[in-house]
């Protein structure tokens, strides 16, 4: 596997795309989601969606000067070995290791662990296909101040405090499976133009866990962009926390997103996207 600088291999600037996203609307209570069918007479979710149009501009004209602790995502391409993403024993045989690998190059990181992955694909979720879900269509982060800790916990039960002691981060590999995507490809919200009070800690209760992910509401100050016609043999990194306090970016947002430019006749979406503990040497 080898990573390269991709912004040179595309010249040609887009205009922005002005699109809806679905934000959170301004709620009372803690906004919840179960994964799973409910107990009898409780909603499904109590989140209320407002929908505003953005513009999303082409990162591809940026993508020599993105910094995961600035912007809090970067472009790179590298071919994967993998041969079927929808074959979990391969993507945690071949794709984890080239996934740690590719973030330990990234950020320089000590030690890197892949703990899980989502596939989505809408008409293989809509089949009913196990382990598939459908692109994810809300501005949201994956953790909060208190989720992206427990989860080091869950997960690393027997080193979670030695760990805990120094600086590490929750990175996603975000990868098309079949390309260009041009169905529901991804936005990502620029972290310098994000406040911590755009975030809304959120509870995602699972059968036998509660966890917590960030949902988002509208700022005008938020500044989204997205990879035009994204390749299989392309990956935005993503920063979903950090626990560094000394002013880089520490959260961002992403979302799906409707494309009006996307021709009718655009595949669906298929990607997959890995999560990952990024672990720093101690600072001398």
């Amino acid at each position: 596997m080898t990573a390269t600088n991709v912004a040179s291999q595309f010249s040609e600037q887009r205009p922005p795309v002005q699109a809806p996203l679905n934000y959170l609307a301004k709620m009372a209570e803690k906004p919840y989601s179960y994964t799973y069918t409910p107990p009898p007479g409780v909603a499904q979710t109590n989140r209320r969606i407002a929908r505003q149009t953005v513009a999303i501009h082409d990162a591809r004209t940026i993508a020599d000067r993105l910094s995961l602790d600035r912007e809090g995502f970067a472009l790179t391409q590298y071919e994967s070995a993998v041969s079927n993403f929808y074959d979990e024993d391969e993507v945690r045989a071949v794709y984890y290791p080239e996934c740690e690998c590719l973030l330990k190059d990234a950020t320089g990181a000590a030690r890197v662990v892949v703990f899980d992955h989502i596939v989505r694909c809408a008409p293989r979720s809509r089949n009913g296909e196990k382990g598939i879900k459908e692109p994810a269509k809300g501005a949201h982060n994956d953790y909060t101040l208190r989720s992206g800790p427990q989860r080091l916990r869950d997960l690393l039960p027997d080193e979670a405090e030695a760990l805990l002691e120094n600086r590490f981060a929750i990175i996603n590999v975000w990868r098309p499976i079949r390309g260009p995507v041009q169905e529901s490809p991804l936005a990502v919200c620029d972290a310098q133009s994000l406040r911590q009070d755009d975030f809304v800690a959120s509870d995602l209760i699972y059968p036998h866990r509660r966890g917590e992910t960030s949902a988002v509401t509208f700022s005008p100050n938020h500044r989204w962009y997205y990879v035009p016609d994204m390749q299989p043999d392309e990956a935005l990194l993503l920063k979903c926390y950090d626990s560094a306090e000394d002013g880089r970016a520490r959260f961002t947002a992403h979302t799906g997103f409707d494309d009006p430019t996307s021709p009718p006749e655009a595949a669906p979406r298929e990607s997959i996207e890995t999560r990952a503990f990024v672990f720093f040497a101690p600072k001398t």
